[in-house]
Parts: C-alpha cells; structure tokens; sequence
C-alpha cells in the first residue's frame, strides 16, 4: 500500500514568488554595499515592507488577481514619518522605493507565472485533476444511485483521453426536475469519486461527481465546472443506457 502526499501549494507560484523576493533582496544588496553609513538590516526590512503598501488596480487574469500598482502609499507614509529626519531619509529612502517598485517585480513575476501554469497544469484535461487513482473509489449521494464499483483500471485508462464538453445546465435541471412523470427523481450525478490526487503541485481542489451512466464526469471548484464525456462506462453495472 502506497503513501501519498497531497501538496496543497501551487509549485509554480512558490517558485514564482522565490524568484522575484531573490530579485529584491539582491538589489536590496546592492543598495547597502554602495552606502557609506550602514542601516540596520532590521531597519531595512521594515522599510521595505511599508514601501510595498500601495494604491493598487485589481484585475482577475484566468482566474489569478493581479495587482498594477498606482500611487507608492508607503512610500508617502516614510517620507511624513521621516520628514523631519532629513541624514535618515536619506539613508532609507532607497530602500522605500524598493518596496514600491517591488510591486512591479511581482507583477511581472504574476504574468510570467499564468502562462506557465496553464502549460504545465492544463485546466482543460481531466488528468490534471486526476493524477492518482490509486486509493480511488465512489460513494453514493442520492437514492437513485443503483449498486455498483468503480472500474479504477478503465478510469486510469480514459483519464488522458476524456474529452471536455459543454455543460448543458438548463436542459439537465429540466429533465431532472421538470420533465419528471411522478414524484420520483433521478439526480443526474448521484456518485461521487473519493480518494484522488491531482497532479503534483498544482493546488487544484476539486468536488468530482460522476454521472448516472458511470460515462460522464463532472469536476466542481471554486472557480468553474468542466464536464468530461467517456465512451465507456467507469462503473460497473452503471451502464444503463
């Protein structure tokens, strides 16, 4: 029996974000090699962290929030606490226009990072969120569910060749719910499929139903829903069509 460890950050934004905090401390370093009086290391940190306070444009880019900013708020703030500390200004000012530009870093290190993620983590394949099947199996979430056992061999079989189709929203609430002929209802996706991994490092949680034919299967998350469509039945004996 296998360990499995289910990483929970996303790798690329951890490099991303190593990359561009390398990029700052280097001209951090810079900074301080070339000054005559040394500051407090201690003191240049603060600086730098109230330099990065700013008024700032929120844009969602595929689903990621990227920041563009606008106006240095620390920047301000420094130079009124400090105002009166000409020798001390001069020694940090620097340092607070760092923080400020250091918006910009992430920034670029932000729009480097998407592309990057969405082709190492394709959010249109199913097996970037099925990566592991190895402790994988279903549970029923509806009475309609009719007796049956995943087919883990056929899923690890189809996940690369699953292919993503439309969601039809409107017309599956009605055949559920309005076009009924009595009381009862038969839900559409009464399995749910517990135990998967999603590829490793991708920080991609996920609720994954599958359908009453056992073909389809449907990926719910934050963000978005994917609807992906088999040939052939993932569960056995949940070929009713």
């Amino acid at each position: 029996m296998g360990i499995n460890f289910d990483i929970t950050f996303n790798v690329i934004a951890v490099l991303s974000g190593t990359v561009a905090w390398g990029v700052i401390a280097l001209i951090a370093y810079r900074i301080y090699k070339k000054q005559i009086v040394k500051p407090k290391v201690w003191k240049i940190l603060i600086v730098l962290f109230v330099g990065l306070f700013s008024f700032s444009f929120n844009w969602n880019l595929f689903n990621t929030l990227v920041k563009f900013p606008i106006l240095p708020l620390g920047v301000w703030i420094l130079y009124l606490f400090l105002r009166g500390k000409k020798e001390v200004w001069q020694t940090y000012r620097a340092y607070a226009w760092l923080g400020f530009w250091a918006n910009f870093i992430f920034l670029v290190s932000t729009l480097i990072e998407i592309p990057v993620d969405h082709v190492i983590y394709p959010k249109d394949k199913l097996s970037t969120y099925i990566a592991n099947v190895e402790n994988v199996y279903i549970v029923p979430t509806h009475l309609s569910a009719k007796k049956g056992s995943l087919n883990k061999d056929r899923l690890l079989q189809h996940v690369h060749s699953m292919q993503q189709e439309t969601i039809y929203s409107e017309k599956w609430y009605l055949d559920t719910y309005m076009n009924r002929e009595s009381n009862h209802v038969n839900e559409r996706f009464p399995y749910q499929l517990i135990g998967t991994l999603p590829k490793w490092g991708s920080n991609l949680p996920t609720i994954i139903y599958i359908e009453e034919d056992g073909k389809g299967i449907l990926l719910s998350s934050p963000n978005k829903q994917l609807y992906f469509r088999s040939d052939d039945s993932l569960i056995e004996g949940g070929d009713k069509k």
